[in-house]
């Protein structure tokens, strides 16, 4: 690819960066919105440090607040193979259509096609084919009107490989917007963990709108970059819907020149994947595998609420797109001295 003039991207390796293993949180903050809030002013790289509730002070009647609505589920169950009692762990990804299922099997190299997996006496799987990507295609069978109410009852909130920890009940609410409503993601936009029902309600009551979007996030937000020229680098695609109610609100408030709020990068890559010219979005509904990395000019972004992403990743790319990799490496530095918490329970930041 050639840049000519333009400033090239950078390299994987100029991300690289250690993040002390007790700074990345097991557990969430006791109040939502209570953790920690590093404020980055990227144009002066003047750093702030507040708690999250604060955050109400930042902004201004009219400004537009857009928020991820996607809902976690359960995904991870535990069943047997048929005729073995082998235990094998399922990890649903998503569904493909009624009762067929993408998953990721553990143990992979014992769940063949052909298999039975029975998870309890009324409700079983057969494996029916390989994914690309080393997951199976299951085929679920049972006597109930759907599958959802045993997975909301017997699954495990699918934390994250970092949080070195079995999950545990309070998990299926704390891994979890308070905002959730629709199903489909196997990753929390944990931006927005640290909203609650009272917050929202003063931000509203100040004047700032709320607007919805979904994006439902898979587990290639944990992928790892392999390559080291980052154009070369192909995220997964993850189902999206900007609705024409958010599409209008953004729209009319860009028109007024106030400021269009994003929590978290999964909302970001919605909202710039249907940016149309003239920088107004339309209503749109799909798939996307945008992968925004410096350098790289936000159309629908003022202010990006986000939390400490692990180095190298897709989501520290982003964020050091939206402000400069030195400016986000230099805040994390910082973060670590005050000894701010990483990752996905961990604490946030608003670049302005």
């Amino acid at each position: 690819m050639f840049f000519g003039t333009v400033e090239r991207p950078p390299r994987l390796s100029e991300f690289e960066l250690e993040i002390p293993e007790k700074l990345i949180a097991q557990h969430p903050s006791k109040k939502r919105d209570e953790c920690k809030l590093m404020v980055l002013h990227k144009d002066s790289g003047k750093i702030e440090h507040k708690v999250f509730k604060n955050i109400t002070d930042y902004f201004n009647r009219g400004d537009v607040l857009v928020i991820n609505n996607t809902k976690v589920f359960p995904a991870r169950l535990y069943a047997t193979k048929d005729k073995s009692d082998a235990k094998v762990e399922v990890f649903l990804l998503r569904e493909l259509e009624n009762d067929l299922w993408e998953a990721m099997v553990k143990p992979a190299r014992k769940v063949r096609i052909g298999n039975k997996l029975l998870f309890s006496k009324e409700i079983s799987c057969d494996v029916i084919d390989n994914t690309v990507s080393g997951g199976r295609v299951l085929r679920f069978e049972y006597n109930s009107k759907s599958l959802y109410p045993f997975i909301d009852k017997h699954g495990l909130s699918p934390l994250p490989p970092y949080i070195k920890r079995e999950p545990i009940l309070a998990d299926k609410t704390n891994y979890q917007t308070v905002y959730a409503s629709e199903r489909g993601s196997v990753a929390a936009p944990t931006a927005g963990i640290h909203f609650t029902d009272g917050l929202l309600k003063k931000l509203k009551k100040k004047g700032v709108k709320v607007a919805y979007i979904t994006l439902h996030i898979g587990l290639g937000t944990f992928r790892p970059i392999l390559v080291e020229d980052l154009t070369r680098h192909h995220m997964d695609s993850e189902s999206y819907d900007v609705p024409e109610k958010t599409a209008n609100c953004i729209n009319e408030a860009r028109k007024k020149k106030k400021n269009i709020w994003v929590v978290g990068t999964s909302t970001a890559r919605a909202l710039e994947t249907v940016v149309v010219s003239g920088f107004q979005i339309t209503r749109k509904k799909g798939w996307t595998d945008k992968f925004i990395f410096p350098p790289y000019k936000f159309k629908m972004c003022d202010r990006l609420i986000t939390n400490f992403h692990m180095p190298k990743s897709t989501l520290m790319m982003m964020v050091s797109a939206f402000s400069s990799k030195e400016m986000i490496l230099n805040a994390y530095e910082e973060a670590i001295k005050k000894k701010y918490k990483f990752y996905s329970y961990g604490d946030s930041m608003l670049i302005i």
